[in-house]
């Protein structure tokens, strides 16, 4: 016979811990002054907040077992004890919500009914995934490159491209992995995927979301590029620091984010009419 664990039916319990938890990762990736990385933290941690509270009752009668409760007090321990020694904008940042959120829906409601917290657990591990690792399978530095030049071109600028290398006449730039736009294509298919869970679509839908974020992270990555291209010809090496490891960085994703915001807002709003009709 089973034996069951009453920790899972403790509510208020499993919810102090989830709020220290989320406050300890917030907590951590503050000093880690990765301003890209907060952002997206409170967006991922209130969106699985979100979600959880819209089904809420569906919890009033979760239980584990005891097997799935130790395995999950382990995970979050393990958590808490990883905690200790990070140092900085450690990678261990963005695997804290999928392990603590795993472990949190083991004491909750034990190995049988993980499954329930599928859509939750998606979001989380979707954020755990880091851009470097994504530009090992994903090679983007050609195409960047390409659409930089054509860019520049449009613009009547005399440039040439080699691979990864863009020139113009007084200064040329190597497209970098980190460059490439890895990194922003998984943030705003990060808010591709949130907006997606908050708002039931259809499969088409469903595409064209995914490969509006894809094609937008992108293009704005693209301009940045060319931006810098130009600043290196112009021999503006503090613009250049700025637009490519300063703030300047930052302001391009920002406007990434903007732009996929008013077109999700005018998508639900389409969405909405077509429904009224």
């Amino acid at each position: 016979m089973e034996r069951k664990s009453k920790f899972g039916s403790n509510q208020f319990l499993l919810v102090a811990i989830a709020s220290m938890l989320v406050a300890l990762h917030l907590h951590l990736v503050w000093h880690s002054e990765n301003t890209d990385l907060m952002g997206s933290s409170i967006l991922y941690w209130a969106a699985v907040g979100y979600l959880v509270w819209e089904r809420r009752k569906d919890y009033i009668h979760a239980e584990s077992d005891l097997v799935s409760t130790g395995v999950g007090a382990l995970a979050i321990a393990f958590v808490l004890y990883r905690s200790l020694s990070l140092v900085g904008n450690d990678l261990f940042l963005r695997l804290f919500p999928a392990i603590a959120a795993i472990g949190l829906s083991l004491l909750f409601s034990g190995f049988n009914r993980l499954g329930q917290h599928s859509r939750e657990l998606f979001l989380l591990f979707l954020f755990a995934i880091p851009p470097g690792l994504l530009s090992l399978f994903v090679k983007l530095s050609p195409l960047t490159a390409q659409f930089a030049t054509f860019v520049l071109w449009c613009l009547g600028f005399d440039v040439t491209r080699q691979g990864v290398f863009i020139s113009l006449p007084t200064g040329s730039i190597e497209v970098y992995a980190g460059c490439s736009g890895t990194a922003l294509i998984l943030q705003i298919v990060g808010l591709a995927a949130i907006f997606l869970m908050l708002f039931p679509t259809k499969l088409y839908q469903k595409v064209l979301v995914s490969g509006v974020a894809v094609t937008l992270a992108f293009c704005v990555n693209g301009l940045r590029v060319a931006l810098m291209t130009l600043l290196v010809a112009m021999n503006q090496k503090e613009l250049f620091d700025y637009w490519h490891l300063g703030d300047g960085s930052l302001i391009f994703s920002t406007v990434a984010v903007l732009l996929f915001g008013l077109f999700c807002f005018s998508f639900v709003d389409r969405m909405e009419s077509s429904n009224s009709l």
